[in-house]
């Protein structure tokens, strides 16, 4: 009985071992569609903190940890969610994604809840996702919409805005954050003169921005994809000379959008999440020698997705989603150490030794409520072509 048990054990260690060797975490992303801009940052920073993870050797007696990319479309839900099983038939032990918020409620309801599988985004931020029953398997490193819409309100304000036309593309992302930003402007005694939907992937735009312009507003406030209607919606505007500045919320903000609209957007300005401080400025520097930009939007939040998923499977000395999915919130909050990019390998050591850490991150992680960002948001205008940081919030 001495030697089955001994099997036995020998047995559990080499499957243990074999399991640590390699964990896989897919990476869920629309590197097609209407933020494919943004993707390519996305992707670089949460395979950053793998390989940080991995020349480290510190997780679980040495794991390697490798990434798995497949694309969503960003508004592709069969695509996404066809790619997501694809994953999990593949032994992905997490899903770090979608990035786009309507995929995403798809790949958690069609994917993610069957298999038990976890998932965190770094760029969903539909305030629908708040309260969808996820069985504790999703979280995010992105804020709610419904914050959005406070910080744009106050931006509008600050800036003298007194009227707005609004403008939103037509699914979960842009109704949702619509309805945030046209409340809270409201609430605050500003004007939202019109609130239409468009539709993405059209090739004139004149008759949607002709109905915007008879409504009037001092700016337009365009809720929709920079590399798709929301570009088109500008373009148009500004051929016809219905407005001359945009307000430009999160799916907006991308160094394409200058690039493609010109010397025009200058003066243009929104906020998209983002926060500065120590962890972001390490980050930046990391990623810049890795050769990409860590300003990108959501490339901190995907350095900071990825982490989170490496220091729970550590806290639960476990990749399987049933038993780290619980300490998500434990390491990303506190009590603990502080742990900031490049740091990954200490926060690994401090878990081993049954210690308490605070994951900061690149963008300053505190995560509330069902497991989202408490959000804070950079102030940007688009100056001399650039998308430039002038304030956070």
């Amino acid at each position: 009985m001495k030697k089955l048990l001994t099997a036995t054990a020998a047995t559990a260690l080499l499957a243990g071992t074999a399991m640590a060797e390699d964990v896989k975490l897919g990476v869920l992303f629309g590197f097609t569609g209407p933020i494919e801009s943004l993707a390519p940052a996305m992707g670089s920073g949460a395979e950053l903190a793998m390989a940080e993870v991995t020349e480290s050797g510190k997780l679980l007696n040495g794991a390697t940890v490798t990434a798995s990319r497949a694309d969503t479309g960003c508004i592709d839900n069969g695509l996404a969610t066809s790619n997501g099983e694809r994953m999990i038939a593949d032994g992905v032990a997490g899903i770090i994604g979608g990035d786009c918020s309507g995929v995403t409620g798809a790949i958690l309801q069609n994917v993610a809840i069957p298999n038990g599988m976890v998932m965190i985004s770094p760029s969903a931020t539909s305030p629908g996702l708040s309260t969808m029953e996820d069985n504790g398997l999703f979280f995010r490193t992105a804020p709610s919409d419904a914050r959005e819409g406070q910080v744009m309100a106050d931006i509008l304000n600050d800036r003298g805005i007194s009227s707005i036309a609004l403008t939103y593309t037509n699914n979960d992302y842009g109704k949702g954050l619509a309805d945030a930003i046209q409340s809270s402007f409201e609430a605050s005694g500003g004007e939202v003169t019109i609130v239409a939907a468009h539709e993405d992937g059209k090739a004139d735009y004149s008759a949607e921005v002709g109905a915007l312009a008879s409504a009037g507003g001092d700016i337009l406030v365009v809720a929709g994809y920079l590399d798709q209607g929301g570009l088109g919606i500008i373009q148009a505007a500004l051929d016809s000379g219905a407005f001359d500045t945009f307000g430009l919320p999160g799916g907006m903000i991308g160094d394409s959008l200058p690039a493609n609209v010109g010397p025009d957007l200058n003066g243009s300005f929104g906020q998209i999440a983002g926060s500065g401080g120590e962890g972001a400025e390490k980050y930046f520097a990391m990623a810049e020698a890795e050769g990409f930009d860590g300003s990108s939007p959501y490339s901190p939040e995907s350095y900071d997705a990825a982490a989170l998923f490496m220091l729970a499977m550590q806290a639960a000395g476990s990749t399987n989603p049933a038993d780290y999915g619980a300490k998500i919130m434990e390491v990303a909050n506190e009590p603990g150490e502080k742990i900031y990019p490049g740091e990954l390998a200490k926060g690994l050591e401090l878990l081993a030794a049954g210690q308490d850490i605070d994951y900061v991150g690149a963008s300053g992680v505190e995560l509330i409520g069902p497991g989202e960002s408490a959000g804070s948001y950079r102030e940007i205008e688009v100056t001399d072509g650039e998308n430039k940081t002038v304030n956070f919030r």
